[in-house]
């Protein structure tokens, strides 16, 4: 009996609850706390085409939406007569998967009664690839370290031995990563039987019909509320710190009826450090922020992206060409929903939020022991960490909350268990939220020292420092973020420094900027603020006029 569209939607409900799973075995069975604690990770179910049918909520927009482009390379490079039951296939290749090397894309074809007839796909981030390790430092895309070509992990079920071997040899830490590379493939096994199970409970042999009803219900529903923007052009830049110089960040918006088009010509030009994007990522976070604004409701999937056309200038920051070095991609990436909606604002008033502090203060630590000779082991640690959150037209801004990346951060108590270090303090960055009639979001105070034995290095990747979060009609920026010791001694924001013993590492993550005029705040909430020591009593006098 052929399905309705009633079994259909009733299919398509159950396909989230099967790739929820799949996400939930990566977390359960990863080695890196930056999948299980963190969450930076993606999982999906995509059809024969390697169109995206389903992903995971558990996952960040960056993965998730170019692991939707990253699917499509696989059937490509791959070829259809040489992807056998048992296959899986992998590769972290940063402009044909999510962006950088230090991101694991594994790809494994799904199969019923001999028949093939999807893929499922999840992408992770490993603690090391080699190299100089996760930072910006670098000139070249080859110093990052290694890049894995689209390629079979696994032929019919047997793992290729000589890439774990080549894999070892090129990482600091052989076991995580070697680790998180099984559980990338137990993930997708986890999705495939519980996709069986579906299959045999609702009596359908392929995807095929379920796959045209998701994508074009979605299709459907994405080209209805664009159509519901107001038509024109509209354009918005902003600068933010780069590395060795500023960048620019331009983008003009062109809503013609029910399709819009993001082009981010005029953007700066590519830098020889390591933040540079691939265009995957930077269409990945376009289409975030666009579709977060205007069709939030709409499942996430190959139907409900392909209305939003995202194009960079070849060889701009935010299309880099081969062999630019990209390691550190998330932290303009992370920023380019900041942008977007800076001109969506213009079409749509009264919808998205003032700026935040956006990208992610990730640190990656590589503990070392102060006398090489004390047998002493090498630890590599790495921390997600998040600033505020820009005002929203009707409610604050979210303290040190990751926005657009969505992951969470580790625990301290994890981050200490996996390396020579000490968390010393991690409280929320009292008056860091720009003015408003709704406040900016807080961000936070870390406080990071080697234990006794070692000093550290780290490798900075950090922005908002030399321009803060801008608020939004009328509202105030957020706070600039510091990098510093805990003496006062300032630190670079971007690149490889040292920490030795007995001196504490201190980063200040910068607030979201403010929403509307801060004379328009009530006065309930200014004081509120002032109990929770959120402001202080100058800035509540300075901001809002507030005496008490």
């Amino acid at each position: 009996m052929t399905p309705t569209d009633i079994d259909y939607q009733i299919m398509w409900n159950r396909l989230i609850a099967v790739v929820e799973e799949q996400a939930t075995t990566l977390i359960r069975t990863a080695f890196s706390t930056s999948v299980r604690e963190a969450g930076d990770l993606s999982a999906g179910l995509f059809d024969r085409q390697g169109r995206m049918m389903a992903q995971a909520v558990t996952g960040t927009p960056g993965h998730v939406n170019a692991m939707a482009e990253s699917v499509t390379h696989f059937v490509r490079e791959i070829g259809a007569q040489n992807i056998f039951e048992g296959d899986v296939f992998i590769t972290n290749d940063p402009w044909l998967g999510t962006g950088h090397l230090h991101d694991i894309t594994v790809v494994s074809p799904t199969f019923r009664d001999g028949k093939h007839i999807g893929f499922f796909a999840c992408t992770a981030h490993v603690v090391d690839i080699g190299g100089r390790g996760f930072g910006p430092d670098a000139n070249e895309v080859y110093e990052e370290g290694l890049l894995i070509p689209i390629m079979k992990f696994a032929e019919r079920g047997v793992v290729g031995r000589d890439l774990i071997r080549m894999v070892r040899a090129n990482v600091r830490e052989p076991d995580q990563v070697v680790g998180d590379m099984y559980s990338l493939a137990a993930c997708n096994a986890a999705g495939d039987r519980r996709l069986q199970t579906m299959m045999g409970e609702f009596g359908i042999a392929d995807l095929d019909g379920l796959s045209d009803f998701v994508i074009e219900t979605s299709r459907k529903a994405t080209h209805a509320a664009i159509a519901a923007v107001p038509d024109g052009r509209f354009a918005h830049q902003m600068q933010v710190d780069g590395y060795d110089a500023p960048v620019l960040m331009v983008v003009q918006l062109d809503v013609v009826g029910d399709r819009i088009k993001a082009d981010f010509a005029g953007t700066s030009g590519m830098s020889r450090f390591g933040v540079n994007v691939p265009e995957v990522y930077t269409r990945a976070y376009a289409c975030y922020g666009l579709k977060c604004a205007i069709a939030p409701e709409v499942p996430n999937n190959t139907g409900s992206l392909e209305p939003f056309e995202i194009t960079a200038p070849e060889g701009c920051i935010l299309a880099a060409r081969r062999p630019a070095p990209v390691s550190v991609r998330h932290v303009l990436g992370h920023l380019v929903p900041d942008v977007v909606l800076g001109a969506l604002h213009q079409a749509l008033p009264d919808t998205v939020p003032a700026e935040g502090a956006s990208a992610l203060w990730n640190i990656q630590i590589s503990a070392r022991p102060s006398d090489p000779e004390s047998g002493l082991r090498n630890a590599e640690v790495l921390m997600f960490n998040s600033g505020g959150t820009g005002g929203r037209p009707a409610h604050d801004g979210l303290s040190a909350t990751a926005f657009p990346s969505g992951v969470s951060t580790m625990s301290v108590e994890a981050t200490e268990h996996v390396g020579p270090i000490t968390v010393w303090r991690k409280e929320l960055r009292d008056g860091s939220g720009g003015a408003g009639a709704h406040r900016g979001g807080l961000g936070q105070i870390i406080e990071i020292e080697p234990r006794d034995g070692y000093d550290f290095f780290f490798n900075a990747m950090f922005d908002r420092v030399e321009n803060p979060a801008l608020g939004r009609d009328g509202g105030g920026a957020g706070a600039a973020g510091r990098v510093e010791l805990s003496d006062g001694t300032k630190l670079r924001s971007k690149g490889r420094q040292m920490v030795k013993n007995g001196q504490r590492l201190r980063l200040s993550l910068p607030g979201g900027g403010g929403y509307g005029a801060p004379a328009d705040r009530d006065r309930s909430l200014i004081e509120k603020d002032l109990r929770a020591g959120k402001i202080t009593a100058e800035q509540a006098k300075q901001d809002y006029g507030f005496e008490g």
